[in-house]
């Protein structure tokens, strides 16, 4: 009974908290979403304590329930522990919180849920990914909006040899300056990498002020590029290689009988 009313009273205090406090200061969706969630666990804690003094349970029976729990902790339940204290440092600490776009271990997309166990992340397609929250505490991930969500994209592009240096050079800066999601400050830039097997390899730097645009804008550039090489008649290359053959002449000698 205690367990259920604290169920109800974490609604009503979630909703309080949110209606009275949340709305009227311009706070962070994914510091709400954490002090939301932190509110509901404290008041099931609560309600779980008071239910069980209710009905006269001791405190010492807990802690031998909790030294039980211990011991099978120990024999198999490490990494259920382990996801468990994971989401609280999720909750609290927020490295990744919720609305954050990351990547992990090639998995791109939206947080949309922290639990106490895993986190839900949402892709493009919008395919639900649950990962344990181990994995984001242990592991790396890119959060590509921890500070802010601005990025410097990295466009590489590579033309034939024999190639106006400066004439790709302009292409490339005009391309990044007349695409209107391109952030005029800083500049988009141009790099001549290097000399490669096959190719001058250039790489076009510019900077967009949201990570989850990046593939759309990605491909507006690489288009922009074809055309303006077409255009300029810039030839972009392909892999090849020269095969020189030596050899020395021999003399037939066929013999008639």
């Amino acid at each position: 009974m205690a367990f259920i009313a604290a169920l109800v009273l974490s609604r009503i205090a979630r909703a309080v908290i949110r209606r009275r406090l949340l709305r009227r200061f311009e706070i962070d969706p994914g510091l709400e979403y954490a002090l939301l969630r932190v509110t509901h666990y404290v008041i099931l804690v609560v309600g779980v304590y008071v239910g069980l003094k209710t009905i006269n349970i001791p405190l010492g029976a807990l802690v031998g329930l909790f030294a039980v729990l211990g011991v099978g902790i120990g024999f198999g339940l490490q990494h259920l522990a382990s996801n468990f204290v994971s989401g609280l440092i999720l909750l609290l600490e927020r490295p990744v919180k919720v609305g954050d776009r990351v990547e992990v271990d090639g998995i791109w997309g939206d947080v949309t849920r922290i639990n106490l166990r895993t986190t839900i992340i949402t892709t493009p397609d919008n395919i639900s990914i649950i990962i344990p929250n181990s994995k984001l505490i242990e592991n790396k991930v890119i959060n590509f909006y921890y500070s802010n969500r601005r990025i410097r994209l990295r466009v590489p592009v590579g033309v034939a040899y024999g190639s106006d240096v400066a004439k790709v050079t302009s292409i490339l800066e005009q391309v990044a300056a007349t695409d209107e999601r391109v952030l005029k400050r800083p500049a988009p830039k141009v790099w001549f990498k290097e000399f490669g097997d096959s190719s001058l390899n250039f790489e076009l730097l510019c900077w967009i002020s949201d990570a989850a645009l990046r593939y759309d804008i990605l491909n507006r550039l690489n288009r922009g590029i074809d055309q303006g090489f077409r255009a300029g008649g810039v030839e972009i290359p392909f892999p090849q290689q020269d095969l020189h053959i030596r050899s020395a002449d021999a003399a037939l000698v066929i013999k008639k009988s």
